[in-house]
């Protein structure tokens, strides 16, 4: 079925695209959060995330196991909206799993998935390189993650500055236009 991966910074308006992308679907959307409420700040940036979604969206919170909530909630009449992967890598990484192992099952699962899917990730590789060695193990971690999915993903859309840049898939083409 249809992908798109959308890539960006930190508020880089993704996000933002991303939704408005999926809301142009006509039948059931599924917000699938990875982050989670480990402090004040994350809570509040969760319930500003909710909020803005609305009732149209129901919510799956899954921090580690996305194939199996693709598996599970993927349908022709239902769209998933994954935010965001890097917070999955970092998850993944404190729990210990393996990454490799991780990553092609999630894109097995997106290959496979009978309805639309649309997946939200940080560009983390256009800075400095981390000094230390967990920074660089998480920042090499999401850059693979990035490219196995985009090579997965039906287009690919790099956000800057709430500005869409078509880096895979038709540019004339609406991103929408792929999920319906």
């Amino acid at each position: 079925m249809n992908s798109l991966l959308v890539l960006g910074g930190a508020r880089s308006g993704k996000s933002r695209y991303a939704q408005a992308q999926a809301e142009d679907f006509v039948g059931d959307l599924v917000y699938v959060a990875t982050g989670q409420a480990w402090d004040d700040e994350m809570t509040e940036r969760i319930a500003a995330h909710r909020a803005d979604r609305g009732p149209r969206w129901r919510t799956v919170e899954e921090p580690l196991d996305l194939a199996a909530i693709i598996a599970a909630h993927s349908r022709p009449e239902t769209l998933l909206l994954i935010d965001c992967l890097t917070l999955w890598a970092s998850n993944l990484l404190l729990a210990g799993r393996d990454m490799d192992v991780e990553r092609a099952t999630l894109t097995h699962a997106i290959a496979g998935a009978p309805g639309p899917v649309i997946l939200v990730a940080n560009e983390v590789g256009l800075g400095i390189v981390p000094d230390n060695a967990l920074a660089r193990r998480f920042r090499d971690a999401a850059g693979r993650i990035n490219q196995a999915v985009a090579a997965t993903a039906t287009q690919v859309v790099f956000v800057a500055a709430g500005l869409p840049l078509v880096l895979k898939g038709d540019p004339a083409r609406p991103a929408s236009s792929l999920l319906l």
